[in-house]
């Protein structure tokens, strides 16, 4: 059925490139979105699929009405029209026929409700899964904490990639990956040919947690959880993005999941507990200036540079951190409080989510970076004796 369509889509698509401006040279993602793709894609769930088919099967029934009723229509129009002698019939109404269109509408309802009503509670069957994972959005990334399951226990924070966020700032000129805007620090790593249950909720703004391949789209609400499912039957990356307007960093927040062999996701759980276990710190630990530096430029990079720049003098809205009162102040909670809780209504967000070591590792950073050679150091102690205030 798909054939049918591509070709004259191709086609449109084709003239419409050759009168448009210059454009970037890009290739299909496999396991997201494809160039010129006009259609829901085939999906590698059962869901997807499914989704798919019904997709076609609705339109096709749409269609056949819409040409039936407006080719009987017109006909009628143009076969009964005054100037060739036809006159107005004068009655009053007719039992049969108001029998006839308001049965056949409610027939075709029905058959177009069945299967739909079937997909629908098929997506809201999150019983019997293998694995539940809770996808928190954030402004504008996700978190990820493995709830049930193998890799129980596990959580982390996925990104944008620095680098794909810096081709964006300066215009995206050149070569551009085919995962642009897509590819992040930290994917979100499954088994195949399992049931993963996804919970999402959201810690500021409402977010969307949606990924086409899978068939899923649900909404993550600050103060609620909601649930939905996938199993994928195949290996390999899909992609997605948030799918509610969030904020002004919602172009900058993709989705990227990893789906691989049951022995590849034991040997990722391993390493990732071992990557945990390294990184479990003391907060009483007393750092020196250039240990806490080091780490401080690492978080900085992955998380702080989008917006305020690796040089620290911001951009448009986004304040400078080089030479800023709240950076050189040497009460550091005022800084402190501004990373835990953000400010301005979510230009600048929370970082709570962050360990006690990285928000001290990164304040200590801004703190002795640029023109801000202040000398000063944020131990992580402090960070903790803020929480919560």
């Amino acid at each position: 059925m798909k054939s049918i369509w591509s070709k004259p889509a191709s086609m449109v698509l084709a003239a419409g490139a050759a009168f448009s401006g210059a454009a970037h040279a890009v290739n299909d993602l496999p396991g997201g979105p494809a160039v010129r793709q006009l259609n829901l894609p085939v999906g590698v769930t059962k869901v997807a699929e499914e989704q798919y088919a019904l997709h076609w099967a609705l339109m096709i029934l749409c269609t056949v009405i819409f040409v039936g009723v407006f080719s009987v229509m017109f006909y009628s129009i143009w076969k009964h029209r005054k100037s060739v002698g036809h006159k107005a019939a004068n009655f009053h109404e007719s039992v049969v026929v108001e029998v006839i269109w308001t049965v056949i509408p409610f027939i075709i309802v029905i058959l177009m409700a069945l299967p739909a009503t079937k997909l629908l509670v098929a997506q809201k069957d999150t019983t019997n899964a293998d694995l539940t994972i809770k996808v928190t959005g954030y402004q504008w990334k996700w978190g990820y904490d493995y709830l049930n399951g193998e890799g129980e226990g596990l959580s982390f924070i996925s990104t944008l990639d620095s680098s794909h966020r810096a081709m964006s700032d300066a215009g995206a000129k050149g070569e551009v990956p085919a995962d642009y805007l897509l590819k992040v620090d930290n994917p979100l790593v499954v088994p195949e040919k399992q049931k993963i249950r996804i919970i999402t909720t959201a810690n500021d703004v409402i977010h969307a947690f949606a990924v086409p391949q899978f068939g899923i789209k649900q909404d993550a609400i600050p103060g609620f959880v909601r649930d939905t499912w996938f199993r994928a039957e195949r290996t390999g990356d899909f992609y997605g993005q948030c799918q509610e307007l969030c904020g002004k960093e919602h172009a900058y927040m993709p989705i990227h999941v990893k789906v691989v062999s049951a022995a590849e996701y034991t040997a990722w759980v391993d390493t990732k507990r071992k990557e945990a276990a390294a990184k479990l710190d003391d907060p009483n630990k007393v750092w020196t200036l250039p240990e806490i530096l080091a780490r401080g430029e690492r978080v900085y990079a992955a998380n702080c540079a989008a917006c305020h720049q690796a040089n620290g003098k911001g951009a448009g809205p986004i304040k400078p951190l080089d030479g800023a009162a709240v950076v050189l102040d040497e009460d550091h909670s005022k800084q402190i409080q501004v990373l835990l809780k953000g400010q301005n209504n979510g230009a600048m967000p929370s970082w709570a989510q962050l360990s006690d070591t990285d928000i001290a590792a990164v304040a200590s950073y801004t703190k002795n970076s640029w023109s801000n050679k202040t000398g000063q150091i944020v131990q992580p102690a402090e960070v903790l004796a803020q929480r919560g205030k």
